[in-house]
């Protein structure tokens, strides 16, 4: 491993590290962040909550979950880790399978169908089939939150025994990602934190539930409530990925 102090800035060092190195980094690093998604994805919270927002519901009380909204078939709800919230969107899909879901959801060039603010998706670097460093930017026509960030990423695709399927997906050590792709003047890296994907096959075929779970630090000062306000925005294009999946996907006869 090479480090270099000049590269990404003054007071900043980025290392470069061998591909094998960054495969098992990512991969040790991964495994917590897919537990956290299962665990997530299994939390159930009480519906009574809705029209008591300040009571937990009994079935959120013990994980920490509250509902913020359950509105056209999607629940939102918030837990607290720390001065931040995780913010997590659950909702069945019907007539469209896990796979046909990961396909539309990963797929980088749609991404500014459900996200109008992303202004560049592409991937850096495949470690294996289901392990990739993906690059995320964002604009100067961006809402504030958004402008000039840039996240670079790893991504990590497994299928659990019973057939769930799971995308995890944080960012990379500031200092790693510094190594892989230098950090332009003008552009902010944000962290991307216990973010991703779980998707659950139903009974019913062809159809399935979806847990999306995101937290996010965008770096430079900006007021916690700020931050938070933020998490419920990349949430609440969740619905707009709900109509692109059921658009593009084929319906069974």
């Amino acid at each position: 491993m090479k480090t270099s102090p000049a590269a990404c800035g003054p007071g900043h060092q980025s290392w470069s590290i061998s591909d094998d190195s960054l495969r098992r980094y990512v991969q040790y690093a991964s495994e917590s962040c897919i537990q956290e998604l299962l665990m997530s994805a299994s939390a159930s919270v009480s519906v009574s909550s809705v029209s008591e927002p300040n009571k937990s519901g009994n079935g959120g009380a013990g994980d920490g979950w509250k509902i913020l909204t359950l509105e056209n078939g999607v629940e939102i709800s918030k837990r607290r880790t720390g001065s931040l919230h995780v913010f997590r969107s659950r909702w069945v899909l019907r007539s469209v399978s896990p796979q046909q879901f990961i396909t539309v959801a990963n797929a980088i060039d749609a991404a500014k169908q459900w996200d109008s603010e992303l202004v560049e998706g592409r991937y850096i670097k495949d470690l294996e089939d289901n392990l990739s460093i993906i690059r995320l930017r964002f604009g100067d026509n961006s809402k504030p939150l958004f402008r000039k960030r840039e996240f670079i990423v790893y991504e990590r695709r497994e299928t659990m025994e019973d057939g769930t399927l799971v995308v995890a997906v944080a960012s990379l050590p500031k200092e790693i990602a510094a190594g892989l792709l230098p950090q332009q003047n003008n552009a902010i890296r944000g962290l991307l934190l216990q973010s991703g994907w779980v998707v659950e096959k139903l009974e019913d075929i062809n159809s399935c539930i979806v847990t999306y779970v995101v937290q996010l630090d965008p770096a430079g000062w900006l007021p916690k409530w700020f931050v938070n306000r933020l998490n419920t925005k990349l949430v609440m294009i969740i619905e707009n990925l709900r109509k692109l999946v059921q658009t593009t996907a084929p319906h069974s006869s």
